[in-house]
């Protein structure tokens, strides 16, 4: 029975998808949902030296695309949004191996370093360690 779901965000439409994809599955399990955004500071460390006006900018960014994700949600499911910092693929499986989800549904693709060249490690590597099942939504 899914009662846990766990949804990676990262404003891409990917994730947007699992995003629709998750209301529907909690509004039949009446799960809950339980946003996670993960601020991709390896990412950020190869383009910039992480100033405090750096992770700043990081960190709003995340909040708008939690807000947008919970502001999907109908009233009645249940949710609550996580903001962490770190490489996607391990504060994922970190945050899910702490929480114990039912279920992580998540986007196939995201916002990545250059499109098209790594697409789907995120998803792919989850897929391959979770030790819950995963939806990967196109």
């Amino acid at each position: 029975m899914v009662k846990n779901i766990l949804v990676p965000v990262d404003g891409s439409e990917g994730s947007d998808r699992a995003v629709v994809q998750a209301i529907a599955m909690a509004e039949i399990c009446e799960a809950k949902l339980n946003f996670l955004y993960v601020a991709n500071i390896n990412q950020l460390a190869i383009n910039a030296f992480l100033s405090d006006a750096i992770l700043e900018a990081v960190t709003k960014a995340g909040s708008v695309i939690l807000d947008r994700a919970m502001e999907m949600v109908p009233s009645g499911i249940e949710k609550e949004a996580f903001s962490e910092t770190g490489s996607p693929a391990v504060v994922i499986l970190d945050f899910a191996a702490e929480r114990n989800p039912d279920l992580i549904v998540m986007g196939s693709r995201g916002l990545g370093v250059v499109k098209g060249v790594l697409l789907g490690s995120v998803s792919q590597y989850v897929v391959e360690q979770s030790k819950c099942p995963v939806m990967v939504v196109k």
